[in-house]
C-alpha cells in the first residue's frame, strides 16, 4: 500500500517488528508534511479562510488546458524553450511528456521506468533529449523522440530532488538529501565530481551563465546557505550566503550576478552573489516557498509555496502584479507559459492547473467534488479519515476509480498481488505469490512491506497501534467490496499490491 513515511525496524528472535526510532510511518510522513504542505488533519475544516481583504476562487480551478493524467500528486513541471512542449513529475512514479502547441494538451510519452516519486525534470538544451530524477536517487536521461531510456546515472544514497543542466547541455548537476551535489557529463555519460561540504540536505541547484555558456554553480541547502563551486574539480569556492532557515528553491537569472531564492520560514528573493546579501525583498508567504519560476523575457517571476499562494512580480519595479491562492493546498512547482501570460502549476492533486494570469480571467468550477478526496472532514468515521488523510493521494476505492500512484484497492480481498491491470509493478511484488487478506495486509502494516514484500517499491510503513491496524482492515475490507462499513472506528491506509 503506497504510502509517504519511512520506518526504521527490527526484527529481535521472537520474530516480532519493533520500533528502534520515533514513530515510524505516521511521525515522519507528518514531518515531511509539515514541511511543505498544509494537510487538514483531525478536527480541523477541510477549507481554510484567506486573509482578510484577499479574495479566493474556493474549490475552484480552470479545466480548459489543465494537464490530467498523472495517478498522485504532481511535484515537477517544467517548459521548453520555444514553449509548446511541458515536462511533468509525479508521486505515481512517472514522467509524461505534454505537447501544449494546440488547443488541448496531449500526453506524447508517458516515462514509468523509475522505482520512487520523480521529484525533477529538465529539458536538455540543444537536444530531443530529457532528464529526470526522484525519491530512488537516480538520474535518468530519455530520448523524448523514441521514449527511450538512454542512460541511469547513479551515486546518490537519497533521494534527489532538483536537477539543473548547463545552458550548453553538456553538465547536469543533481541535488541530493544525501547533502551532496553531483555533476554528471551528458556527452560521454560519466560521472563528475561529487560537491561536499553541506551539513543538511541539498534542496536546489543552479548554473548560472554567460554567451550560451555556464559560468558559475551554486546550491541552496537545509542548512540554510547557498554555496558556490568549481565546476572542474568539485571544490567549494566560498559560502554565497548564510539565510538561517533552509533554503528550498534556488533559480539563476541572466544577469550571472543575480539568484532567485526562497525558503522554508518564507521569505523570497533576490541575492546578489557578489555581496553576498539580499539586494531585493520580495513579501513573504505565511509558509514555506516551495517553488520558483521565471518568465522567459525576465519581466516576471513567481514565488509559490506551502500556503498555496502564488505571488507574480514586475521585475522592472518589483511591484505584485497578480496573486492567487490555490484553493488544493501547497503548490510544488510551476512554469510560465505564452510569453509570460500563462502559469502551470502544481499542487496537492494529480493534474497541473493552468492559470491565466494576464489578462486575467475568472476561474470555472470544476467538476470534482470539492473538499478534495485527501482532505479530512469533521463528520468521517475513524477509518475513513486515516484513510482520506494518509492514503487517498495514492489509491481510489471504487469500481470507477482506477491507478493512481499506487493500484486500485478495489476488490483487493482474495487478489493475487501484482496483478491489477494496467500499473507496473515491481518484478518482486509480481513473484510474491501473495494473496491479500485481512492476515496478509495485517502482516504488511505490522512488519512493514520490507519484510513482507522484499524488493518491492512500497515505502517502508508501519502501525504499530493494534486498535488503527485493525479498524483499517475493516475498513478496507467493507469499501473496497463495495459495502459501507457500519461498524467502522479506525483508521485506513494504502498498499502497492
Amino acid at each position: 500500500m503506497a504510502m509517504l513515511g519511512r520506518s526504521l525496524i527490527s526484527f529481535p528472535r521472537t520474530g516480532r517488528a519493533r520500533s528502534t526510532g520515533s514513530r515510524p510511518m505516521v511521525c515522519l510522513l507528518l514531518l515531511a508534511l509539515a514541511c511543505l504542505v498544509a494537510l487538514p488533519i483531525a478536527g480541523a475544516k477541510a477549507t481554510a479562510e484567506p486573509p482578510a481583504g484577499e479574495t479566493r476562487e474556493e474549490g475552484k480551478a480552470r479545466p480548459e488546458g489543465n494537464l490530467v493524467g498523472h495517478g498522485g500528486p504532481v511535484k515537477a513541471v517544467q517548459i521548453n524553450p520555444d514553449q509548446t512542449q511541458i515536462l511533468t513529475g509525479s508521486f505515481d512514479y512517472s514522467m509524461i511528456h505534454w505537447d501544449i502547441s494546440g488547443p488541448a494538451p496531449k500526453i506524447l510519452h508517458r516515462y514509468e521506468e523509475h522505482d520512487g516519486a520523480v521529484n525533477a525534470v529538465r529539458f536538455v538544451p540543444g537536444s530531443s533529449r530529457a532528464l529526470s530524477a526522484g525519491d530512488d536517487g537516480m538520474l535518468r536521461l530519455w530520448d523524448l523522440k523514441s521514449g527511450a531510456l538512454l542512460h541511469k546515472f547513479t551515486g546518490h544514497k537519497a533521494k534527489v530532488v532538483d536537477i539543473a543542466v548547463s545552458p550548453d547541455g553538456r553538465l547536469a548537476a543533481t541535488a541530493s538529501w544525501d547533502r551532496t551535489v553531483r555533476l554528471w557529463d551528458l556527452h560521454s555519460m560519466t560521472p563528475g565530481p561529487v560537491l561536499k561540504g553541506h551539513s543538511g540536505p541539498v534542496n536546489a541547484v543552479a548554473f548560472t551563465r554567460r554567451d550560451g555558456k555556464p559560468l558559475g554553480l551554486y546550491s541552496a541547502s537545509y542548512d540554510g546557505t547557498i554555496r558556490a563551486w568549481d565546476m572542474e574539480t568539485g571544490d567549494l569556492v566560498r559560502t554565497v550566503y548564510r539565510h538561517g532557515w533552509g533554503i528550498n528553491g534556488l533559480k539563476a537569472l541572466a544577469d550571472p550576478r543575480k539568484l532567485l531564492f526562497g525558503s522554508l520560514n518564507g521569505a523570497a528573493g533576490i541575492i546578489d552573489i557578489e555581496a553576498g546579501e539580499i539586494s531585493t525583498v520580495l513579501n513573504p508567504h505565511e509558509g514555506p516557498v516551495l517553488a520558483l519560476a521565471v518568465s522567459q523575457d525576465e519581466s516576471l517571476i513567481a514565488t509559490a509555496g506551502g500556503d498555496g499562494r502564488v505571488n507574480v512580480w514586475n521585475t522592472a519595479d518589483w511591484s505584485l502584479k497578480e496573486q492567487h491562492h490555490n484553493p488544493y493546498g501547497p503548490v510544488w512547482g510551476m512554469a510560465f507559459a505564452a510569453g509570460g501570460k500563462k502559469i502551470y502549476y502544481a499542487s496537492l492533486d494529480d493534474f497541473v492547473t493552468l492559470w491565466q494570469v494576464t489578462p486575467r480571467r475568472p476561474f470555472e468550477q470544476v467538476s470534482s467534488r470539492f473538499p478534495r478526496r485527501f482532505q479530512v472532514r469533521e463528520d468521517m468515521s475513524l477509518g475513513e479519515r486515516q484513510f482520506a488523510g494518509k492514503c487517498s493521494v495514492c489509491h481510489t476505492i471504487t469500481p470507477d476509480g482506477g491507478n493512481r500512484a499506487g493500484p486500485t484497492l478495489f476488490g483487493v480481498f482474495g487478489r493475487k498481488a501484482g496483478t491489477v491491470p494496467g500499473y507496473a509493478y515491481s518484478k518482486a511484488l509480481r513473484k510474491s505469490g501473495i494473496i491479500w487478506n485481512e492476515d496478509t495486509i495485517g502482516q504488511l502494516f505490522d512488519y512493514g512491506p520490507q519484510h513482507v514484500t522484499p524488493g518491492s517499491k512500497m515505502p517502508l510503513q508501519q502501525i504499530e497501534d493494534t486498535e488503527k491496524r485493525n479498524a483499517l482492515i475493516a475498513y478496507l475490507k467493507a469499501v473496497t467490496n463495495g459495502r459501507k462499513n457500519e461498524n467502522d472506528t479506525g483508521s485506513g491506509a494504502g498498499t502497492s499490491n
